[in-house]
């Protein structure tokens, strides 16, 4: 961050995809950024530019003065500016040295070219990027000089890898512990840490040589030079540093070093450089565009194509003169899902060449939406209309432009991806007709942290509904589109009066913007369910991924594991035997959930929801049972009542989990504690913990007390001022009795496989518990007076808040226990970001995951066949950009003539009259199959094998279901067996009941 805010970028071309350039470059927070454009606004602009309207356009303003001001709100910390003045390849160009990166859009090669090779002699060499947009076709050049260093090439945090062994031998064999792989490359490097024994490996780096997924060599471990190795230990990868050599402009025209977007067409991208060039010459020769879907002037540039390749430095078998028909038919125009993916993409290149993190692209990129282009329809379909939607209109006929318009479509989420897909839509003007309905909801508000990549906020939409925030914002880009924005969490709360069965039907299509895999598979359920394509994407930092699912063609999301899936940290291993600091944080994050969210709602509900105190006495009193009696009595036992009440309860949990934990740990298990087979107990992964002795003077302790004491004051209600009762907490704190230690009885679980709820539960002594209840309701006076029950609030966890003190508790809390465990501390911003399950998202990555998410939307309106759609996985860090045919859905085999999909779903028709016997009959005349069971969620409807059940054979469906009269179909599980008496499955049933 601290390269980027001293940078100054130049930007040429405001056009579509230099705005989004610059969107995204102002949103990462450069020092500078000027903005260049000599053209007009016209009223094809407003295909793919956002921020022009027909004001400006009326105005004849300049695209780049016209741009300004709203780039400029972007980001407060960046200095924008704006240039008019034109410059060619005569000029003098020195104006540029004061920038760190140059970016040229909507430029001629032979411009392209000088302005290379003059950022090329600087000292150091000025970053040159090139990038364009012809119709279904975009382009990216990237050139940082003779020797580009790369800091971080892959953007990965390090994992810590904990280690079980390592030998001693020429060279060295390290392995993992049991179940982990360290997932390292054969040169990669490592660091070593906390090794017990062979101490001479502490703190080295080494290169390391892959043996397999376990297990990897290092240098020479002989006896003469290193000890033996006793346990313990921990591996980090280390980022080394590299040097990338990049080519000129003049010389990749011969020689092309380029990104393969899409193994199934390797050689298109070749085609496409060389259509780009001869397009160029069309253009230098002729002073003008190629006319729309001419094909004399397709001829002209196949002509030219062939000059091209017979001057390149390589074999070129043949030109692709499809490629270059449909460059030349569509380039006046330009298909802005590509605009935007290109921009995005080429936002995080400028990024990369002025932070020296992440591996740039080197040199060429290219994007196509070639399965679009049909040569079928008539030639008028594609012609202007001098509106706005022209330059889509060019590329994929106005006919698809219709359809779009009349678009149902629901998405779901309004974060970075969403933000980025409602511009989008507006651009493409969808759902701008009055047939046309986009539905968008999200329940979340617009929080201060969004808005460096959630770009349709700003300040003044802090604490706003993301949904009707983003929808106001998307009418001013387009008035004509209609957007009903919602405020609901999607899901069974929702599925009968909101997104219903017949919400879902009613859709053309479902986008998912969401950040979760629960979320996503929810609404993957629904669609499947009713039928309906999804378009689901998401990102991670410089990650991110498409998916195209189609009814009845390919897999759906629930189909395969997704990668974020969290993996669950063993109970024992929280609760007794951290390894790691995500292990320290979650454990932090659960002691922060019980005392104040869990506690306080136990005891609110307890007395809201069990009658008067006079009532709650009389139910103790007869022993009725009763929820939360020991957290209510054991609340009431220690209720704080002043600020020093509350520093009191922290230094006594302190004691508690940072001391006394610990030594009942090691009395239990002594450091010398072996198992069975006589190995060390306390041997990786697990550490010994060492207890704490508290000492107000060191920062982090008293980081806990403070923290602590707030929190616990916000629940009581008790009132502080922060900066005096801060400077109290040491004086305090002196004059606290903590209890001393003694070893408790508790048994301490081991084994990784017990769950938390599978814990027997101490038994405790409920009649301590109850008459504590009742002695304070009788002796407080509560029986007569209810204000007198002290009230407690619980604070639901506000990663986003840094007033509340939820962090800096989970900081504290997280860090000691660390040191108690000799894990290595982290700061508070990681903290948050593990704690608050922050997924890291920036603006290039959505913007780009957005374009190509809105390129298979239009795709599927056009109704195209399989083969022309492609799922995506880009990680912009790498670079990698992976497009591919979507996964066909797979097929079970019920019999040899009766097989199924996700997709499939048997529809049974019944009526008022239809029996039991008739819903089992219908199965044995369509399938060949006898129902063995039904049951309607819980419920059993029927089951064979129950004595009883053939009685029921004659009831209705209606009577036997008990649903309300309004409900129209229920969804069954229904147990199959086939002619063999063999269980089979089947996909899921639906009953109609009218």
């Amino acid at each position: 961050m601290r390269r980027l805010s001293k940078a100054k970028v130049f930007l040429s071309g405001l056009g579509g995809l230099g705005v989004e350039i610059a969107k995204n470059v102002t949103l990462a927070g450069v020092k500078a950024l000027t903005l260049h454009d000599v053209k007009t606004t016209t009223i094809r602009d407003l295909g793919t530019q956002f921020y022009l309207d027909t004001d400006k356009i009326s105005k004849e303003e300049n695209r780049a003065a016209a741009s300004f001001e709203s780039i400029s709100r972007l980001n407060p910390h960046v200095a924008v500016d704006f240039s008019t003045i034109p410059f060619d390849c005569e000029s003098d160009l020195s104006f540029l040295l004061q920038y760190q990166c140059i970016v040229l859009t909507e430029c001629s090669l032979e411009l392209q070219v000088v302005v290379d090779q003059f950022c090329r002699i600087q000292d150091p060499p000025i970053a040159f990027i090139a990038a364009d947009a012809f119709g279904l076709f975009s382009f990216l050049f990237c050139d940082f000089g003779e020797s580009f260093h790369v800091i971080d090439g892959d953007g990965e945090e390090p994992e810590e890898i904990l280690l079980s062994s390592i030998t001693n031998g020429n060279p060295g064999v390290v392995k993992t512990v049991y179940g982990m792989r360290h997932g390292l490359s054969t040169g990669d490097y490592v660091k070593f840490r906390d090794i017990k024994g062979m101490t001479e490996l502490n703190n080295s780096v080494e290169q390391v040589t892959v043996i397999n997924p376990n297990e990897f060599s290092i240098c020479d471990t002989t006896t003469d030079r290193y000890g033996s190795y006793l346990n313990g230990g921990i591996a980090t990868k280390v980022k080394m540093p590299f040097t990338l050599k990049f080519e000129d402009l003049a010389s990749q025209f011969n020689k092309p070093d380029i990104v393969i977007s899409d193994f199934s067409k390797p050689e298109v991208n070749l085609q496409c450089i060389i259509a780009l060039r001869a397009l160029h010459a069309f253009i230098d020769e002729h002073k003008r565009m190629p006319k729309i879907r001419d094909i004399e002037d397709a001829k002209k540039i196949i002509s030219l194509a062939e000059s091209i390749i017979n001057a390149m430095n390589m074999k070129v078998d043949k030109i692709d003169t499809d490629i270059i028909t449909q460059l030349a038919y569509t380039c006046q125009g330009k298909f802005q899902p590509l605009v935007a993916a290109m921009g995005g993409i080429a936002g995080q290149e400028v990024l990369n060449a002025l932070t020296n993190k992440y591996t740039p692209i080197k040199q060429w990129l290219c994007l196509e939406a070639q399965s679009l282009f049909d040569a079928s329809k008539d030639n008028s379909m594609f012609l202007p209309r001098n509106d706005r939607y022209d330059e889509l209109r060019i590329c994929i006929g106005d006919d698809i432009c219709q359809r779009l318009s009349k678009l149902k479509l629901f998405m779901v989420g309004c974060g970075a991806i969403g933000c980025e897909l409602l511009k989008n839509c507006a651009l493409a003007g969808i759902a701008t007709s009055a047939e046309g309905l986009m539905t968008i909801t999200d329940h979340d508000l617009i929080e201060k942290s969004n808005l460096n990549r959630q770009f349709l906020f700003r300040e003044w939409h802090i604490q706003k509904s993301k949904a009707i925030c983003a929808a106001e914002v998307t009418r001013t880009i387009n008035r004509d589109i209609h957007i009903e924005a919602q405020q609901f969490r999607v899901g069974p709360n929702t599925e009968m009066n909101v997104h219903s069965d017949s919400f879902f039907k009613a859709l053309h299509l479902v986008v998912n913007a969401l950040d979760n895999v629960e979320a996503r598979r929810y609404i993957d359920g629904r669609c499947v369910s009713n039928q309906r394509p999804l378009l689901d994407s998401g990102t991670t930092g410089p990650k991110g991924h498409v998916q195209v699912i189609l009814p009845f063609q390919t897999e759906t999301y629930s189909d395969q594991r997704d990668g974020n899936d969290e993996a669950v940290i063993p109970y024992c291993t929280l609760k007794s035997f951290p390894a790691r600091i995500e292990h320290t944080i979650q454990w932090a994050r659960d002691k922060f959930e019980s005392f104040m969210v869990h506690k306080p709602s136990t005891y609110s509900k307890f007395w809201s929801e069990s009658g008067q105190p006079s009532q709650i006495v009389e139910k103790l009193e007869r022993n009725e049972s009763m929820q939360g009696i020991v957290t209510v009595a054991k609340i009431l036992n220690n209720i704080p009542r002043t600020w020093e009440d509350c520093v009191r309860i922290a230094r006594v949990k302190f004691e508690k989990y940072f001391n006394h934990k610990a030594r009942q740990l090691l009395d239990t298990f002594p450091l010398d504690a072996t198992l069975s087979d006589g190995s060390l107990f306390w041997s990786s992964p697990k550490r010994p913990p060492c207890p704490l002795q508290f000492d107000i003077s060191k920062e982090s302790h008293f980081a806990f007390i403070e923290s602590t004491s707030r929190l616990l004051a916000d629940v009581y209600g008790i009132s502080y001022d922060r900066k005096i009762l801060r400077e109290s907490i040491p004086s305090i704190v002196a004059n606290v009795t903590v209890p001393i230690y003694s070893k408790s009885d508790k048994e301490i679980i081991v084994d990784e496989s017990v769950k938390k709820e599978e814990v027997k539960k101490v038994e405790t002594k409920i009649e301590k518990y109850t008459n504590d209840i009742i002695t304070f309701i009788k002796s407080s006076g509560a029986s007569e007076n209810t204000k007198l029950v002290p009230e407690l609030q619980a604070h639901t966890f506000e990663k986003d808040d840094d007033e509340n003190g939820h962090i800096d508790f989970i900081t504290a809390a997280s860090n000691l226990r660390a040191t108690v465990y000799g894990i290595e501390v982290v700061d508070r911003l990681k903290t948050k970001k593990i704690a608050g399950k922050i997924v890291p998202a920036i603006a290039t990555t959505t913007a780009a995951v957005a374009g190509l998410v809105s390129a298979e939307l239009i795709k599927i309106i056009s109704e195209m066949p399989i083969d022309g759609y492609r799922n995506a996985f880009i990680n912009l860090a790498i670079p990698l950009v992976v497009l591919s045919e979507p996964g066909t859905a797979s097929k079970t085999t019920i019999t040899d003539d009766i097989t199924y999909t996700s997709w499939d779903r048997w529809d049974i028709k019944g009526s008022e009259s239809f029996t039991l016997s008739q819903f089992i009959q219908w199965f044995k005349d369509h399938y060949k199959l006898t129902a063995t069971a039904v049951m309607h969620g819980v419920k059993i409807i029927y089951m064979s094998v129950m004595p009883g059940h053939t009685k029921k054979m004659n009831q209705t469906m209606k009577k036997l279901l008990r649903v309300q009269n309004t409900v129209e179909s229920v969804e069954l599980t229904v147990s199959f067996e086939d002619k063999y008496g063999e269980s089979v499955t089947t996909p899921p049933i639906r009953y109609y009941l009218y």
